[in-house]
């Protein structure tokens, strides 16, 4: 058997130069099926772990996926506020145990902008239950003393090369993408904050966010209305500690349970609220029903990773049928000194896995450099962190499931030999 595969290989190499394509196409399939693969469970996990601990997302009446996109992703747009006094009576809610508002619109050179209150980095977990961590410096105290203080993303201070002390100017809006220069018409810049602290790297949207005080959004808004600034209408930084900057409305809040079996009456609760129509959203359902809706799509692109993959296996049927012609005297000679009908079968077919065991190899590795080459980049602008570690079990079963195919295909050319007659091999005809 050892010799077989090794003439069976050195067969293959013999004939590198058409074989190199269909290996190549091979490679492309298996790569395009495993990085689609990688890419869908590791943003479904990226999505999961974005948010845990808390057990309703609360904000104006919309659709729960568009919410959760928003106030947990950072991923298009409210549209509408809640009013603070709403959610004063929904914290006064004897089952809730603690709230937080979360207050988004700005940016700062293509980062989202979180106001929030110092109790978001003790109640916010992502994960399995885990903390938020400062990698350094110290969370922005919330009071007017420490207004214009920000605490950064570990993937914002990387892509910004940040550090403690450096004073950073906000923009109103989704406005300049990050890396851009100078000051735009709608960029805050005469209330510049100081960066008191980084977070830790947690692989979720948290990363790519400035987080600072709902005071602070208040204030560098005193001169705007209708999101345009009032002309000739400018208050310097120190005096607008003496306005009232609490907020008057936000975009969402993050709600935790004293008990999670009160979810469902406090999700009521909120849908029956006369202030003003909002809505309570969990987590988990909300993620599943952006499952079901991509769920098609998902299902597409495999679909045509497939068919990509089943174009290469036909390809290397039909190149191993046309040069069967060519070496019908070299299975003939196999046949005359002891090669019997299924060592020709065995042959060809151990060819073929040759091929398609290279090419997956390739396809693999380029899967694995793909994914590594992403990474960054989906981090910085999704926040959705691919994973570098081995191959789930749904990508070991594709793997295996392109050999096998390639070894079945590989058969088609080999029992086409089987059925060659020695003296057919002998004498072919012209």
């Amino acid at each position: 058997m050892k010799s077989l595969l090794m003439l069976a290989a050195q067969s293959a190499w013999n004939r590198r130069g058409t074989l190199a394509l269909v290996m190549l196409s091979m490679a492309l399939a298996t790569a395009l099926l495993l990085t689609l693969e990688r890419l869908r469970t590791d943003i479904r996990a990226s999505f999961s772990q974005a948010v845990s601990g808390t057990d309703l997302v609360v904000g104006a009446r919309t659709g729960g996926v568009q919410l959760m996109l928003h106030a947990v992703f950072r991923v298009g747009g409210a549209t509408n506020t809640v009013k603070t006094a709403s959610l004063k009576d929904i914290a006064a809610h004897r089952a809730v145990a603690w709230l937080v508002p979360l207050a988004l619109g700005d940016s700062h050179r293509g980062f989202p902008v979180l106001g929030t209150s110092p109790e978001y980095f003790a109640r916010f977990l992502y994960g399995d239950r885990q903390p938020l961590a400062l990698r350094e410096g110290r969370a922005f105290a919330g009071t007017l003393d420490g207004l214009y203080e920000a605490v950064l993303g570990a993937e914002v201070a990387e892509a910004l090369r940040y550090r403690l002390g450096q004073r950073i100017t906000l923009s109103h809006g989704l406005q300049p993408a990050a890396g851009a220069q100078g000051i735009s018409a709608s960029e805050h810049a005469d209330k510049p904050f100081t960066v008191v602290g980084v977070l830790a790297r947690t692989g979720t949207p948290v990363d790519r966010t400035v987080h600072v005080s709902l005071q602070a959004i208040e204030a560098i808004h005193l001169e705007w209305s209708g999101g345009a600034p009032v002309p000739g209408m400018r208050i310097p930084p120190e005096a607008a500690r003496k306005f009232d900057l609490e907020p008057k409305q936000v975009t969402a809040a993050l709600v935790g349970l004293k008990n999670r079996v009160a979810v469902f009456n406090v999700q009521r609760f909120v849908a029956q609220y006369e202030g003003e129509p909002l809505m309570a959203v969990l987590p988990g359902v909300a993620l599943d029903d952006l499952w079901s809706a991509v769920g098609l799509g998902e299902r597409a692109l495999l679909a045509i990773s497939a068919l990509v993959a089943l174009v290469s296996l036909a390809s290397l049927v039909a190149v191993v049928l046309a040069g069967l012609n060519e070496r019908r005297r070299e299975l003939a000679v196999l046949r005359a000194v002891g090669a019997g009908p299924r060592h020709v079968l065995a042959l060809l077919a151990a060819e073929g896995a040759w091929v398609t065991l290279v090419g997956a190899l390739l396809g693999a590795a380029a899967a694995a450099l793909a994914v590594w080459a992403a990474a960054p980049w989906l981090q910085a602008q999704f926040g959705i962190a691919l994973q570098w570690e081995a191959p789930t079990s749904a990508q070991w079963g594709l793997f295996v499931a392109v050999l096998a195919a390639g070894m079945l295909a590989s058969l088609v050319p080999g029992w086409r030999a089987y059925r060659l007659s020695l003296a057919d091999g002998l004498s072919p005809r012209l």
